[in-house]
């Protein structure tokens, strides 16, 4: 059962109760992040989401996460291009105490100047260790290849100088720009009564003013470059893009089919063409990363620096068989199928459903309508699946990002 209400001040509440369910994970999202800052203001989404849960006028860091964990709830948050989010998961005796905990958290947050030091030194940790971490930096070297240094192609964790500079009025007037109730979804899945969904609701959100939140000009030109960092470590980490559909376009459910042959799976394309008949690679694989007003269909392999080229020709050779000959139609059956198992699989999660109906609501404005999905999903054809093929590849535009031991002279062309 689905029920949303939304408040006279622009606020959204979703609430999605889940039948026969103990749990309920509820969360609360803002509809900015990494992809809405400035040079200046780069890093400083994320730095944000660690300092809301450094203490409030009234408690301290230890304080509220100690009284989280003796209600034995969990709570987290993460940031990405487009939003922020800080949710929690508890059993649904506690759901009223666990969210007036993070409500108030949320809130009523202080950046005490000694917390705000301490956590500067987490983050820049965290940023070594996305240093060392290459498959994930592949992606950031790769968006930086696609959009540039602003915008999607904004690194989520920021530079170090940077954090290390932020002060309590920048994120205090970072805030004053986009955590306004209309920009806002409060959330809630799982064993939870619409009423009392409400209750708590109203109680910390229900007189929040309206801002005055302006979307942010973004670049969403495809830019069809290489980028490479050498690092001293054992593979090649190779990502490559291809400029694909809107978050919102009528052939997304096409286009989750065809990853699905292409390479979302173990008897994809790539995992059976790379892994299984070459042998270049322990990881390798495709995902559809879909924005408001951009998308690229991606790949990624981690392979041998001296079998980087073969790699690339067995990746082209998929790509070159699909535009020849298309999809069969037990793969295509078998792609469609996926997405429906993972659909329904969904459901039985109350943090998957708290992060699928919120965001749909923060970033399309809609209710989440499971059933049309499905029949979406049961409407898509091959022809659909083979015209994305046609629109991804045809143009014959990609960027690539590179990171790792790569040998002199080497080219990353498909």
């Amino acid at each position: 059962m689905l029920k949303v209400k939304t408040y006279a001040n622009g606020l959204k509440l979703v609430v999605k109760k889940m039948e026969g369910l103990l749990s309920v994970s509820a969360g609360v999202m803002v509809k900015t992040g990494a992809a809405n800052e400035t040079d200046e203001e780069d890093g400083i989404s994320h730095f944000i989401e660690h300092m809301q849960f450094k203490g409030t006028r009234e408690k301290t860091a230890f304080e509220i996460s100690d009284a989280f964990d003796r209600m034995g709830a969990q709570v987290n948050a993460f940031t990405s291009k487009e939003l922020t989010c800080y949710y929690a998961k508890c059993t649904s005796d506690h759901t009223e105490e666990t969210c007036e905990l993070l409500f108030d958290m949320f809130l009523k947050a202080s950046y005490p100047q000694e917390e705000t030091e301490r956590e500067k030194g987490v983050v820049c940790e965290e940023i070594h260790m996305n240093e060392d971490t290459p498959d994930d930096l592949c992606f950031d070297v790769l968006y930086a290849a696609i959009y540039g240094n602003d915008g999607y192609g904004r690194n989520i964790l920021g530079k170090e100088k940077n954090v290390r500079g932020f002060t309590k009025s920048d994120m205090e007037n970072y805030k004053a720009k986009y955590y306004h109730p209309e920009n806002m979804v409060v959330v809630f899945a799982g064993g939870v009564d619409f009423s009392l969904a409400e209750k708590v609701t109203d109680k910390y959100f229900s007189d929040l003013k309206r801002g005055n939140v302006t979307a942010p000009r973004r670049n969403t030109k495809f830019s069809a470059r290489t980028l490479m960092r050498r690092k001293k470590i054992e593979q090649t980490h190779i990502a490559i893009a291809f400029p694909s559909l809107t978050r919102d376009d009528p052939l997304c459910d096409a286009l989750q089919t065809f990853n699905g042959v292409f390479g979302g799976g173990m008897s994809s394309r790539l995992f059976q063409e790379v892994r299984e008949k070459s042998g270049l690679a322990y990881s390798v694989y495709s995902y559809a990363s879909l924005y408001e007003d951009c998308g690229n269909l991606i790949v990624y392999a981690g392979v041998n620096p001296e079998k980087s080229d073969l790699a690339m020709r067995d990746i082209g050779r998929c790509i070159a068989d699909l535009k020849k000959n298309g999809i069969t139609d037990e793969e295509f059956l078998r792609g469609r199928e996926q997405m429906k198992a993972s659909l329904l699989f969904s459901q039985e999660s109350t943090s998957s459903q708290m992060l699928l109906y919120g965001k749909e609501m923060l970033l399309s404005g809609r209710e989440y309508d499971f059933e049309g999905r499905l029949n979406s999903i049961n409407k898509v054809t091959k022809k659909d699946a083979e015209e994305i093929v046609e629109r991804t590849f045809d143009g014959g535009k990609y960027a690539v990002g590179v990171v790792g031991n790569i040998r002199k002279g080497a080219e990353f062309v498909l």
